[in-house]
């Protein structure tokens, strides 16, 4: 069987100037994480399951900072198409955190794993149908090239995991260190906007 690995977010240091085409990617290897993480056992399936826990925590929450924002103002139905998105967002992290606590050799892992990712692509089916084609029609290359640098900027500076003990004790009763990672990687992309 050929080795499977799918590079950490941001790894592939890409030049991208097209935030739909950097979400499609994403996308893209978020499905490959799934076949990686479903494909392999004890530790590779842990590190496996951590890269796919990062990305889905960085891509997310740049959708949300980045995204979302322009969408509910650019194009009309913007605002209800955004509230879809994060509905179903929503779902997906208290998923992705229940997985998050589990040691990945659980038996109720992989049937829990199955259920988000069917969640999963379905939302990423609907914010490409939905979501994307409208922001590409909607705004020109500069404005898709911002997009595209703020989620690449947030990518490079997103921590790789949550640090134990750095996380609010409200984050921590929330979602525990699937929050953390997000609140950290919402910081590093509103980081990234502000040197535009």
């Amino acid at each position: 069987m050929p080795e499977l690995h799918t590079p950490h977010a941001g790894d592939d240091r890409a030049e991208d100037d097209d935030v739909v085409a950097l979400l499609m990617r994403q996308h893209g290897d978020i499905r490959n994480l799934f076949d990686e993480v479903e494909a392999t056992t004890g530790e590779e399936r842990r590190d496996a399951f951590r890269r796919l826990v990062r990305l889905l925590a960085v891509h997310e929450t740049a959708e949300e900072e980045v995204v979302h924002p322009f969408a509910r103002r650019g194009f009309p139905g913007g605002e209800q198409v955004v509230e879809d998105r994060l509905a179903e967002e929503q779902a997906a992290k208290e998923t992705l955190a229940t997985l998050d606590g589990m040691d990945t050799d659980d038996p109720t892992f992989m049937p829990r794993l199955l259920s988000l990712r069917q969640d999963v692509q379905e939302h990423a089916r609907a914010e490409e149908r939905y979501e994307f084609t409208h922001i590409r029609r909607s705004t020109d290359t500069a404005g898709l090239a911002s997009m595209a640098k703020a989620i690449k900027a947030a990518e490079a500076m997103a921590p790789t995991r949550p640090h134990p003990g750095v996380e609010s004790g409200a984050a921590n009763l929330a979602l525990g260190p699937v929050a953390a990672l997000m609140d950290r990687t919402k910081d590093a992309v509103r980081k990234a906007m502000d040197k535009d």
